[in-house]
């Protein structure tokens, strides 16, 4: 079929612009004042094609940190420079990050020019030219480039990519391939290939193998849709070699490179359309052939259209405004593009197999957007958990990060164990297709080899004491999985260490001792979901001691946070991170922290924090306040905003305060339904609830609740104590079979 443009669609609720320019929502204003904006104020995100957790990605290509699309550079804190005054564009690249923050693999590989001949040729292949006229939805970009009457459209396929150019006057039409191109336009944010091999295959054909950060890229090209047969030819720097069908360089260094690539030559006529296809591979030439697309630009771009809808169409919301439902419908779509999937494509290891990259990073993943793709697909979750044992079984160990690159990631300083809590998750909802015994195994070594888990199995104890959290919680992870398999030899050591977690704290003050935390301080890593909630709570002082601690980091009473600008001083950032505060969702490591008020019988606070944190996000190019990190903080909308959030490596679903009167998630044992009666900014408050028609006292959900059920919330603009009895059962919280009471724990009402 063809695609209406014009028809209204799901998609037309996406804007993948959203992100992409700094924060320009209003001044945080209530309770979210209060909060401490450390990082930096722009989503990170681009607008380029992409499918589903597709292997390949394509955009305007301007230099920008961190995806190579904008106009902006590399920043930490607050707002970022300003790289180049205007939007300007020097080709058409693949393979881009999407929201990330401080990574070191930018990839942005084979950059496509379209020019003429009359503009210069490869001499002005570097020439930056404006973009005008943008547009872009789910699998589809398209702009003009300013002085060259050229239209150029972007669509992706599961491992290609179509380009098509419309050319408003008569010229020679020159389509340059830059195989050599890697990185972004920051300083040693560039990609120097180590070695390259092409050829021509055609006059309308060529191919090439080029090794990029220690990993082989094989891309096929081919035009097609000419006037007259095109004339193809290889170059180097920006001199054409006219009679070479091959270039082979090896051993390229800083000193000696050059770029190289491949150029297409042919006369078109005014309005003529030339498409120019893509074909990758991690893995061979032959496949790169494989993978060329084979139909007309039209029909590619409406297939991957095709698989948006099914996609966003899994969650359904009612009930929502205009902008609710462009932020929420973009969010889905945000949390949906990584990581890449490229099954039987992983070049680090020779069999096939589910292969996943990009997971940039599981730290920031984990919590929110690995969990929401496991309950909307259990084929993902079986996908996923044999991918990281393949990574095990080739690299021996679990990847914290894992990109299209060889070396050392750098994110080993943050956290331990993460792989853990995925594998849980896989476990906790039933999925099949996994071998547990052989999970549990590889768990196991796992946490006792690397080198922050031998310190912790020797001394109880390691710093950053975010990898005594974690690797606490790892066990306990492993631990459920020996329990359910039977082995008690297991089972009894690792719940052992599950318990260690509790030496990280400072029993005095209830909160983190001392230690260095990345991205944070012990206040943002205080209050993470534990799998023995009471224990915490006690170490806090009991539940109201608990609860004045919460009120203190979300700011409940208290002065404005200072809001730092682009190139804040040391001294601003020290007098905001001195506050001790919620970091106001524009970073991940306290972002499950709002929905700690319902271990204490506060759910109208978690409705508050919730509730004032999606108003954050807006549907504009600078409607998000942080960075996105690969769908991390957008899945966090996309829970928060049904009113449901999940408790990352337990059989536990927290609900929360949807803003949708109804939303309907597509799951493989049915529907599951949440209704949401009178919800407004104003009845945020849960006053009553039930599943399947029994009254729910608590908020708390199991994986088995979700089957084909439906959860009735009754709302108010006043609290009155639902969700303060917190009497059931919560196994998962204190470890394996042990029944946990919250009644002591119950707190008077506050309004």
């Amino acid at each position: 079929m063809v695609l209406d443009m014009s028809s209204r669609s799901i998609l037309d609720d996406v804007d993948p612009f959203i992100g992409t320019e700094p924060m320009d929502v209003p001044v945080p204003q209530g309770l979210a004042s209060a909060w401490f904006f450390p990082k930096p104020m722009i989503g990170n995100t681009h607008p380029g094609a992409t499918r589903p957790m597709g292997m390949v990605s394509a955009c305007a290509y301007t230099g920008g940190y961190p995806t190579g699309y904008g106009r902006w550079g590399k920043c930490l804190q607050g707002l970022p420079p300003e790289l180049h005054p205007e939007k300007t564009c020097i080709g058409f690249t693949h393979f881009q990050q999407s929201g990330v923050g401080a990574i070191r693999k930018y990839y942005n590989y084979a950059r496509v020019v379209p020019g003429t001949k009359e503009l210069g040729g490869l001499e002005a292949i570097d020439e930056p030219r404006r973009l005008i006229d943008e547009f872009a939805r789910p699998g589809y970009y398209r702009c003009r480039l300013e002085g060259t009457g050229i239209q150029v459209e972007l669509t992706v396929t599961s491992r290609g990519t179509v380009h098509r150019y419309t050319f408003s006057e008569a010229c020679t039409a020159l389509i340059m391939i830059d195989m050599s191109n890697g990185g972004i336009d920051i300083e040693d944010g560039q990609t120097v290939p180590q070695k390259a091999n092409l050829e021509i295959n055609s006059t309308n054909a060529a191919q090439g193998e080029v090794v990029l950060e220690g990993v082989p890229l094989h891309t096929a090209v081919n035009l097609r849709y000419y006037e007259e047969e095109p004339r193809v030819s290889l170059w180097r720097g920006s001199t054409e070699l006219a009679e070479a069908d091959e270039l082979s360089i090896q051993h390229i260094r800083p000193s000696n490179y050059e770029p190289f690539g491949v150029m297409f030559e042919t006369p078109v006529t005014a309005g003529h359309q030339l498409e120019l296809q893509m074909g990758f591979s991690w893995r061979s030439s032959r496949k790169a052939r494989r993978h060329l697309p084979s139909r007309r630009f039209e029909s590619e771009r409406d297939t991957t259209s095709e698989h948006w809808e099914k996609r966003l169409s899994m969650i359904a919301t009612e009930g929502g405004s205009s902008s609710q439902d462009k932020v929420f419908r973009t969010a889905l779509y945000r949390s949906m593009i990584k990581p890449c999937e490229a099954h039987n494509e992983s070049p680090f290891w020779p069999w096939d197999g589910p292969f996943y990259f990009d997971m940039c990073t599981m730290w920031d993943l984990y919590k929110t957007q690995l969990p929401l793709m496991m309950t909307l697909s259990t084929e993902f979750g079986r996908d996923f958990v044999n991918c990281l044992m393949d990574i095990f079984e080739a690299e021996g160990n679990f990847p914290i990060g894992y990109r299209m690159a060889r070396g050392f990631d750098r994110f080993d300083h943050q956290a331990s164990a993460l792989a853990h809590v995925t594998i849980a998750d896989a476990f906790t909802r039933d999925i099949d297709g996994i071998d547990w015994e052989h999970a549990m195994t590889l768990m196991t070594r796992d946490i006792t080899r690397g080198a922050a888990g031998e310190i912790f199995f020797q001394k109880k104890l390691v710093h950053p004491l975010t990898h005594t959290l974690d690797l606490a919680y790892g066990c306990y992870c492993t631990a459920r999985i020996a329990e359910k398999l039977g082995d008690q030899k297991l089972f009894s050591r690792m719940s052992e260490y599950a318990e260690l977690w509790k030496s990280a704290f400072n029993r005095e003050t209830g909160l983190l001792e001392n230690s260095t935390f990345y991205e944070g301080g012990k206040w943002n890593y205080s209050f993470r979901l534990f799998h023995d909630m009471p224990a915490r709570i006690e170490l806090s002082g009991g539940a109201e001691a608990f609860l004045t601690q919460l009120d203190a980091f979300f700011g409940f009473g208290s002065e404005a946070a200072p809001i730092v600008g682009c190139d804040p001083t040391p001294e601003e950032l020290e007098r905001g991170y001195a506050l001790n505060r919620f970091e106001g969702l524009c970073n991940e490591p306290d972002m499950e922290v709002p929905y700690a008020y319902c271990y204490v019988g506060r759910h109208d606070r978690t409705c508050d924090v919730i509730r004032e944190g999606l108003k954050l996000f807006t549907p504009s190019p600078g409607g998000m306040v942080g960075n996105d990190d690969s769908g991390a903080m957008t899945s966090w909308y996309v829970w928060s905003s049904i009113g449901l959030f999940p408790v990352a490596g337990q059989d536990l679903f927290v609900v929360g305060s949807p803003i949708f009167t109804k939303t309907v998630m597509n799951l493989s044992g049915g529907a599951f339904t949440i209704r949401a009666s009178e919800t407004t900014d104003r009845n945020r408050y849960v006053v009553a609830a039930s599943i399947n028609g029994k009254p729910l006292h608590t908020p708390f959900l199991h994986w088995k609740d979700l089957q084909g059920s439906t959860l009735e919330l009754e709302m108010a603009d006043t609290p009155t104590g639902w969700g303060s009895k917190i009497s059931r059962s919560l196994s998962g919280h204190a470890g394996p079979n042990v029944a946990v009471s919250y009644t002591h724990l119950t707190l008077p009402t506050k309004a």
